[in-house]
């Protein structure tokens, strides 16, 4: 454990003496908000977007890094704007795609001790730096209106899961939610059927119909432009 990990643990036992609460804890709200107001102004004008998730390990060449990238191409070929996280992996595939196809390019990036950073396919008026985990998740789900879903890691699986629960609470409406790779999402909606569903009942079988599983940027496409048609909109306006 490194000695700021070590001194993270330790402070949250720490006695705080009121000075402390109205020096730290309160002023932080102050630096919450502009966050949440910086990200409001820029991105209520992007227009229809859909967020690509996705591991930053997976570098250029990777089978889904490609895959990624021509997903947002195709995306932006079809009149979609492109939200990613700004860093490297898949999200530099997603915003090089859209930033290829020209259009709509987004990255909503956050400071992390390691892989991440700005990828430089992001368009430059839409580029967002967040020190808060949950106001970045705010906009993802605010301001997009389709979430596909790559191969990655537990940052990956917490943006999927939040997308899911909000839908299944109706927070949010239910906006398509795309997995990309039979092979690598396999295993986990088995586990959902089989565990959450049928032994624990503990989601809806309904709540299956929220997700979709698919393995090329045509199905992808195909299940986005559905959407649209259900409800006779327009990704260009």
């Amino acid at each position: 454990m490194s000695p700021n990990e070590d001194r993270k643990i330790k402070e949250k036992f720490k006695h705080k003496t009121w000075n402390e609460v109205k020096t730290n804890d309160s002023w932080a709200i102050f630096k919450i908000m502009a966050e949440f107001v910086e990200g409001y102004e820029k991105l209520s004008k992007i227009g229809p977007c859909v967020s690509i998730f996705g591991s930053a390990r997976l570098r250029p060449g990777h089978e889904y890094y490609e895959l990624a990238e021509r997903t947002a191409y195709k995306l932006s070929q079809n009149g979609y704007g492109v939200v990613t996280g700004g860093g490297p992996g898949i999200m530099e595939a997603g915003n090089k795609g859209a930033h290829r196809g020209k259009g709509v390019s987004v990255g909503l990036n956050i400071e992390l001790p390691f892989e991440q950073h700005d990828n430089p396919w992001i368009d430059k008026d839409k580029n967002l730096d967040f020190d808060y985990f949950f106001v970045r998740k705010v906009m993802f789900v605010k301001y997009s209106q389709g979430f596909v879903v790559m191969p990655g890691g537990f940052g990956t699986l917490d943006e999927m899961f939040e997308a899911l629960t909000l839908i299944q609470t109706k927070k949010i409406g239910a906006f398509p939610i795309i997995l990309v790779g039979t092979e690598f999402w396999s295993g986990l909606l088995d586990w959902v059927k089989d565990t959450l569903l049928k032994k624990f009942s503990s989601i809806s079988e309904t709540d299956l119909d929220l997700i979709s599983l698919v393995d090329t940027e045509d199905e992808v496409i195909d299940v986005i432009n559905e959407f649209y048609k259900k409800y006779s909109l327009s990704p260009n306006f």
